[in-house]
């Protein structure tokens, strides 16, 4: 470390600081904490859950312990009330660190306990959000995307571009926590964030305006069976002068959401079934990671059935299931050959689903207000407050 100004030792001002240990703003301290901590839990018969290097297990006769680690907030969860509180205590003689006691709020989710089970919700958020960028506006709006605005890249010069970053930055983190119908919005109005242009913040408004309707929405986690579902779906060539399908996910456990994306597909489909097949591929990807994490989950049911994945594209699903290669279709075959692959080792099923019945289809396009209120209860995305009355009056 350069030596501080003013405090330079006479004679050796060309020296350096040589650190003792490292220190929050430096390039190497996030690497430095995770390595310590991994170290103390290690050593204390924790195992990292391969999938993910911030999730810790310890699985002995006695229970389980799960601790989710994000930078330095922590979230424990455990069969066992003696096991939680021995790593509570485990880690206050290796660390300064505060419990803040039963779990209320984690990294700006608020987490709601029924007689039904959990409800995950950020209103608070929301209210943060509106307040900053939309205060003026009291107006609600029952979807969140103009089907009649189409958009396009700004050639001219931009406006409000600082703004614009924030306020998609703002949605992307509640698109990315509870609100998995705002992902074809967010998604769309993102590509433009490097120079927007004044019909690009025309959309801007009725996003807000959709917030405001839906404020009080949250994910609801009952006692269902722990069977993990995905949908998959896609939009061939929306955008006429970009010529790119958008391809969209989602994973529900017990039905209710807890993995989805929204995104533009890299490689221009030449069909309706090639762009449903790309998206399938997709969510094969984040089927197989499903699986992965799950099966290092202490209690998870073994062994673990293969993940069903719904398609409404039989043509997409026929070609998922065929062996015989198509020289015509070469530019997806490494595509085609990795759903073969999950299929034959048993990671995911493909079932057909009506395009009525598929929640993935708001990742991929607007919908109208009767077709999103639909998609947003199918991944169990509704009111809080209307359950809590529903539950007082029982």
């Amino acid at each position: 470390m350069e030596q501080p100004e003013g405090f330079s030792a006479p004679g050796q001002e060309g020296k350096v600081c040589k650190l003792v240990k490292s220190l929050y703003g430096l390039k190497q301290a996030s690497k430095q904490w995770h390595q310590k901590f991994d170290q103390v839990m290690l050593n204390n018969g924790f195992k990292i859950n391969e999938c993910d290097k911030c999730v810790y297990v310890k699985n002995t006769m006695r229970g389980y312990v799960i601790l989710c680690l994000y930078v330095d907030d922590m979230l424990i969860v455990g069969s066992d009330d003696k096991m939680i509180k021995s790593t509570n205590d485990m880690l206050k003689a290796r660390f300064d660190m505060k419990d803040m006691g039963l779990a209320d709020v984690i990294l700006g989710i608020k987490i709601n306990r029924t007689q039904h089970g959990l409800v995950l919700s950020q209103s608070h958020y929301v209210d943060k959000i509106l307040e900053k960028f939309n205060e003026g506006d009291t107006s609600v709006a029952q979807n969140s995307v103009d089907t009649t605005q189409h958009l396009s890249k700004n050639r001219g010069e931009g406006v409000a571009q600082l703004e614009y970053s924030r306020i998609i930055g703002s949605l992307m983190y509640l698109m990315t926590c509870t609100w998995p119908d705002l992902a074809y919005a967010v998604s769309r109005l993102s590509r433009y964030t490097s120079n927007p242009s004044s019909e690009h913040w025309k959309s801007m408004p009725r996003l807000l305006r959709y917030l405001r309707y839906t404020r009080n929405y949250g994910l609801h986690y009952g006692q269902d069976p722990a069977v993990i579902e995905g949908y998959s779906d896609a939009n061939w060539i929306s955008d006429m002068k970009d010529s790119k399908s958008t391809s969209g996910y989602v994973f529900t456990l017990g039905g209710a959401a807890i993995a989805w994306k929204s995104s533009k597909q890299t490689l221009i489909a030449r069909s309706t079934m090639e762009s449903e097949f790309i998206a399938l591929d997709k969510a094969g990807e984040e089927a197989e990671w499903l699986r992965q994490f799950v099966e290092d989950v202490p209690g998870w049911p073994k062994p673990m059935s293969a993940i069903c994945i719904h398609c409404d594209c039989q043509s997409a699903i026929g070609r998922a299931q065929s062996a015989m290669y198509n020289g015509k279709s070469r530019h997806i075959r490494r595509r085609h050959d990795t759903i073969r692959q999950l299929l034959s080792m048993g990671v995911i099923s493909i079932d057909y689903v009506r395009s009525k019945d598929n929640i993935a289809d708001p990742f991929t396009k607007g919908l109208s207000r009767e077709l999103v209120h639909k998609s947003s209860r199918g991944m169990r995305l509704k009111p809080f407050e209307q359950v809590c009355t529903k539950e007082n009056l029982s």
